[in-house]
C-alpha cells in the first residue's frame, strides 16, 4: 500500500480518486508520494521512501528539483490546470490596466456618504477615463498553456496579438488562432505592442528580463502585466519607468515592498490560479500523475525527470531506474538483465539534461539478484520494481 501525504489541502474531488491501495500520512518521512501546492519543500529532508511529489499547480519553485532528481524522486507539475483561471484574470488586468476602475472605484467609497454623489459623479469621472484594448497592439511573451489562451482571447476582444515563444510546442501551436502573429525577435515586441503580458518560468534567462534596457525599447506609455513569476520584473527599473511616464500602468499578481502601493501599481493578492474549478483540475491531474507513476511507473509532466510512457505492464514484470545520462546505462542493463537470464520484452528509456530514466519489461518476474547487481551499476539512481 502506498504512502502518500499532503503538505497542504489538495481538493478532495482529487484525493477521492485514489484507491485502496493508497493510504493517506501525516508521517511526511514515511511517505512515498508527496502532493503539494505552496508549501515549501527545500527546508525538508527527502527521505529515501520518496519516490514522487506533485506539485497541484504549474510553478515548482517551492520545490529542490535538482536534489529530488539526484534522490530519484521525479516531480511532477500540472501544466494547464489551472490556465483558464489565469487567463481570466489577465483579461481582468488588461481592462485595470486600460480603465482606472480601482481610482474610480475608490473615489465612490470614499464619497459614499456625499448627498450629491450622483452629480459629483459627472465632474470626477473624466479624472478616472481610460482606453479601449480594442485594436491596441498586445505582446504575449511565452505561449505556453496560459500565453496561448490570452492570445487568442485577446484577439477575439480586437486586439492585434504578438506572440513570442521560441519554445513553442506542438499542443501550443495547433491551440493557437492563426490571427496571432508569431514573432521570432522579442525586440520586436518590446518596440511595437501598446501592452505586454509574460507567460513564461522563472529561469536563468528570463529572470529580469522586463528591466531598464528592454523597458527602454518600449512604447511611451505601455503598459505591463506580470502574472507568471514576480523575477521576471526588475522592480527597481520599474517603478523608475512608472515615476518618469515611461510605463503607463503595471498589473501584478506579486505584491512586494518595492512596487505595493506605488502610483500607477495595481497588485493583487496572487489570485491567478486561486478558483474553486483551477484548484479541482490541479488536484485531479496531480492525482493521476501521482497513480500513473505509482502503478505503471510513467511519467508524464516531470520538470526533473524525461516523460516516458510505456503504458500497463503485460509481462511478468517492469523495473523502473533513475539514472544518470551518460554512456552505456542502456546496455549494463541489459547486460545484467541477460547474464542472470531475465528475457527484456520491452523497454523505454529517455533522457533529460543530467538525468534519465529506464523502463524495462522482462518476460518473468525480475530475479532479485538481477534488481541488485543494477543497483551496483555506477550512475544508478533508484530502481524500482512493479
Amino acid at each position: 500500500m502506498a504512502k502518500v501525504h499532503c503538505l497542504n489541502p489538495i481538493a478532495a474531488c482529487g484525493t477521492d480518486l485514489f484507491t485502496s491501495n493508497y493510504e493517506m500520512t501525516d508521517d511526511f518521512a514515511a511517505a512515498e508520494a508527496v502532493l503539494v501546492r505552496s508549501a515549501s519543500m527545500h527546508e525538508l529532508e527527502l527521505s529515501s521512501n520518496l519516490l514522487a511529489i506533485a506539485r497541484a499547480g504549474a510553478g515548482v519553485n517551492n520545490i529542490p528539483l535538482e536534489d529530488a532528481a539526484k534522490k530519484g524522486i521525479v516531480v511532477f507539475n500540472t501544466p494547464g490546470a489551472n490556465a483558464n483561471g489565469v487567463k481570466e484574470l489577465v483579461v481582468a488586468g488588461l481592462m485595470l490596466a486600460s480603465r482606472d476602475l480601482m481610482g474610480g472605484y475608490n473615489w465612490v467609497k470614499e464619497n459614499a456618504s456625499d448627498p450629491d454623489i450622483a452629480k459629483a459623479v459627472e465632474k470626477q469621472k473624466k479624472n478616472y477615463a481610460g482606453n479601449e484594448i480594442s485594436g491596441k497592439k498586445l505582446g504575449v511573451i511565452g505561449l505556453g498553456a496560459i500565453g496561448a489562451k490570452v492570445a487568442n482571447i485577446a484577439f477575439r476582444l480586437g486586439m492585434e496579438v504578438y506572440g513570442y515563444d521560441p519554445y513553442v510546442s506542438i499542443d501550443a501551436a495547433w491551440s493557437l488562432s492563426r490571427h496571432i502573429k508569431h514573432i521570432k525577435d522579442l525586440n520586436e515586441i518590446f518596440k511595437e505592442c501598446d501592452y505586454i503580458t509574460v507567460h513564461v518560468p522563472a529561469l536563468k534567462d528570463t529572470i529580469g528580463m522586463i528591466n531598464k534596457e528592454s523597458i527602454a525599447m518600449m512604447k511611451d506609455g505601455v503598459k505591463i502585466l506580470n502574472f507568471a513569476r514576480d523575477t521576471l520584473i526588475n522592480d527597481d527599473d520599474m517603478v523608475e519607468a512608472l515615476n518618469s511616464g515611461k510605463v503607463a500602468c503595471y498589473v501584478t499578481d506579486f505584491p512586494n515592498p518595492k512596487v505595493a502601493g506605488v502610483d500607477k501599481v495595481v497588485t493583487l493578492p496572487h489570485l491567478g490560479a486561486s478558483t474553486a474549478e483551477s484548484e479541482d483540475n490541479c488536484a485531479i491531474m496531480a492525482v493521476k500523475e501521482i497513480m500513473d507513476f505509482i502503478e505503471n511507473g510513467n511519467i508524464k509532466n516531470s520538470v526533473n525527470y524525461p516523460a516516458v510512457d510505456a503504458g500497463v505492464c503485460e509481462t511478468g514484470g517492469r523495473v523502473c531506474i533513475c539514472h544518470k545520462n551518460i554512456p552505456n546505462m542502456i546496455t549494463k542493463f541489459t547486460g545484467v538483465f541477460g547474464d542472470k537470464g531475465n528475457n527484456v520484452e520491452n523497454m523505454v528509456s529517455k533522457s533529460r539534461g543530467d538525468f534519465a530514466y529506464t523502463i524495462i519489461d522482462t518476460k518473468d518476474t525480475p530475479r532479485d539478484e538481477s534488481i541488485a547487481a543494477i543497483k551496483e551499476i555506477d550512475g544508478v539512481v533508484k530502481v524500482r520494481v512493479i
